[in-house]
């Protein structure tokens, strides 16, 4: 049997995480219209580009989000795993080995609570705001435990059984799972969500030129 499944998701393996995000964009956007009547700044100087204060509906609302998630994939992976043991003064290897087939459910997005005061500017007579996102990142890798199974385990006669087998091949699993959506492009897929998001957001409180970025561009 291969040790590897293709990592290239299916149409059926890929989901996007649009619900998470619609969820997000509708907490984010009810604490803003609040924060709009709390903090009304006064109108800028004509032609004045301001750097936003703590108390900015813009950077409240988009710090609301947090932990913006806009990309999810369905990964799977065999991850086989052996330890070799040496018996009767080296003279014998005996094994200790498991063959995983994992699932995992890969999520990426953007971490806003990383966003600083100087990453957004904004020109209210003109209506435009720029805003500097900081750079997609992959969450986490969620072994699903009804998918994640232990196809073989074998130990040889001589070979002591190591009950942590199995849990070091879990996170070789998510380790490979992790990497195997990076090369399926889920940081790609999160870039484009979150700017979508955010440029929707953003609109929402009254800017109609919004310019998203991202760090390192």
């Amino acid at each position: 049997m291969p040790d590897i499944l293709p990592t290239t998701p299916t149409p059926e393996a890929v989901r996007p995480a649009w619900p998470a995000v619609f969820a997000a964009l509708l907490v984010g956007a009810g604490v803003t219209f609040g924060v709009m009547r709390a903090f009304t700044p006064p109108p800028p100087p004509p032609d004045a580009v301001v750097t936003v204060d703590r108390s900015s509906p813009v950077v409240t609302a988009i710090r609301d989000l947090s932990r913006l998630q806009t990309a999810e994939y369905h990964m799977e992976r065999v991850i086989q795993r052996k330890e070799s043991q040496k018996r009767l003064f080296g003279l014998i290897q005996a094994d200790d080995a498991i063959l995983l087939v994992a699932a995992a459910d890969v999520s990426a997005g953007v971490d806003l609570s990383q966003l600083k005061d100087s990453d957004i500017t904004v020109d209210w007579e003109k209506k435009s705001a720029r805003i500097r996102l900081p750079a997609p990142e992959v969450f986490e890798a969620r072994l699903d435990s009804k998918r994640t199974v232990v196809h073989s385990r074998e130990t040889d006669l001589l070979a002591t059984r190591k009950e942590t087998l199995e849990s070091k091949a879990r996170a070789e699993a998510e380790k490979q799972l992790r990497e195997a959506a990076r090369k399926a492009g889920i940081l790609e897929r999160a870039r484009s969500g979150a700017k979508k998001t955010v440029e929707s957001l953003v609109r929402s409180l009254g800017y109609t030129q919004v310019d998203v970025t991202f760090v390192g561009d």
